[in-house]
């Protein structure tokens, strides 16, 4: 498994689903999804479309940080992209696993665990 910072080499829906998700776009996130998909984020589940959407819009928003990738890697049928956050937000820097698995071309999964 080679471990890349090139977001390029990522699934056209990944970096769709990465931009709308900064730019807190949810109608854009969400046309990404496949209607079943599931988000967790550090062990909380978001599925339909109410609770995604909560999701894409208001994670984190309370908080500013920057962040970056700095990894990216293929783990099977996993896309995992490692971000870097720092920000104002309890322990101030996190490292995060984004780990997508894609029916197609939408996001089914998306799972967000400490890296």
């Amino acid at each position: 498994m080679d471990t890349t910072t090139n977001t390029e080499q990522l699934p056209t829906t990944i970096r769709a689903y990465l931009a709308a998700q900064e730019a807190r776009d949810a109608d854009a996130a969400l046309a990404l999804l496949t209607p079943a998909a599931v988000i967790s984020d550090v062990g909380e589940s978001f599925s339909g479309e109410d609770a995604l959407r909560r999701f894409v819009t208001e994670a984190g928003a309370e908080f500013t940080f920057t962040t970056e990738i700095t990894g990216v890697r293929r783990d099977g049928e996993t896309w995992v992209v490692r971000h870097h956050l720092e920000g104002d937000f309890p322990g101030g820097t996190a490292d995060l696993d984004y780990r997508f698995v894609l029916d197609g071309e939408r996001i089914e999964r998306l799972d967000i665990v400490v890296g």
